[in-house]
């Protein structure tokens, strides 16, 4: 039940007058018309004094403050207005908005507090991966001016070894541009029909030298034969696969298998990119598709690669109004998913 201020001060008015009465009653020589005289006054005057303390110096402070956070919360979230019913027990609202305003500022906090966090550790690992080549190139050729490069075996090789680090950085810094391009939407996709079986070919072929190197094979299986269409950026998903193929031929065993499978139902392509490597624990897998992230950093470093290579994949696809998932289990392989808008 909804208590209002004129609900409050008739209740205890009405507690106060039979106070009264009780206590006069015990009193000798008191009639019946006093007893309704000092009632009744009793009555009124609580009544007005109750509601009036209420009313002005309870319930309208309350209203105030009730308004003030609701107009904070409009405020601060965005949320539409919604009008104030004043009969309703203000204490109750206001309880109500407060609770709801702490809880949506205790989410926000919460969110700051993480962007943080990613915040720091993405400058910590950018300034490590672009420290490692810039060091070791400076290295090489504080060498050579220091003497080396008098030898001209050693120069050959030292600044083979200093041009494959600017190498890595030149390619890392292409990634991360490429990277927050995707992140701001400054890169537009370029939507066309794009036949997804040519373009699994063309990466195989494009991958062939790495996979032949581990001796993996790269197959791709389809429910019949001839072009596939979907709706697609060509350049955009030949990325995409051509990272998610290098990674199941990096990360796989040697003498492993690779492949590509597409699932067609009315309205999608469903694309599965599968191996048969040593999997991905599952206390990773949540995490593989963040900027620098890597199961086993110090082996990863050994196969190359900028560790941006899934978080690409994932803006990418996002772009193609689709979602990539991953299912893995250690030493059984790895899985990733995702769909594409079918086009005939």
């Amino acid at each position: 039940m909804s208590l209002s201020p004129r609900l409050i001060a008739l209740l205890l008015a009405c507690l106060i007058s039979a106070l009264t009465l009780a206590f006069l009653a015990f009193v000798e020589g008191v009639t019946s018309t006093m007893l309704f005289v000092v009632g009744l006054s009793s009555f009124i005057i609580s009544f007005f004094l109750v509601y009036y303390a209420i009313e002005l110096l309870v319930f309208r402070e309350v209203n105030k403050m009730y308004k003030t956070i609701h107009h904070l919360k409009i405020r601060d979230f965005s949320i539409s207005r919604k009008s104030i019913t004043q009969n309703a027990n203000p204490f109750k609202k206001l309880n109500d908005e407060i609770f709801v305003y702490v809880a949506k500022k205790q989410k926000e906090i919460d969110e700051l507090k993480r962007l943080e966090q990613f915040r720091r550790e993405f400058l910590a690992d950018v300034s490590h991966e672009l420290k490692t080549p810039i060091f070791a190139a400076q290295g090489f050729i504080h060498t050579l001016i220091d003497g080396a490069v008098d030898d001209e075996k050693v120069r050959d090789k030292f600044l083979s070894k200093a041009a494959k680090s600017l190498d890595g950085l030149d390619a890392l810094v292409k990634d991360l541009v490429t990277l927050s391009q995707l992140e701001t939407g400054e890169v537009k996709m370029g939507f066309e029909r794009v036949d997804f079986v040519q373009i699994t070919q063309e990466v195989f072929e494009q991958l062939e030298t790495i996979a032949q190197g581990k001796s993996t094979l790269l197959s791709l299986k389809t429910s019949h034969e001839g072009p596939i269409w979907v709706k697609a950026d060509p350049q955009r998903i030949t990325q995409v696969m051509t990272n998610l193929v290098e990674n199941a031929v990096k990360y796989g065993n040697d003498s492993g298998r690779v492949v590509v499978t597409l699932d067609e139902d009315k309205k999608h392509i469903l694309v599965s990119v599968r191996d048969n490597g040593p999997g991905i624990p599952p206390q990773h897998l949540s995490r593989i598709f963040e900027r620098f992230y890597r199961v086993e950093k110090s082996r990863s470093k050994d196969r190359g690669g900028t560790g941006l290579g899934l978080a690409i994949v994932k803006h990418i696809l996002n772009a193609h109004k689709t979602k990539i998932t991953v299912m893995s289990k250690v030493e059984k392989g790895t899985t990733f998913r995702f769909k594409l808008e079918r086009m005939d």
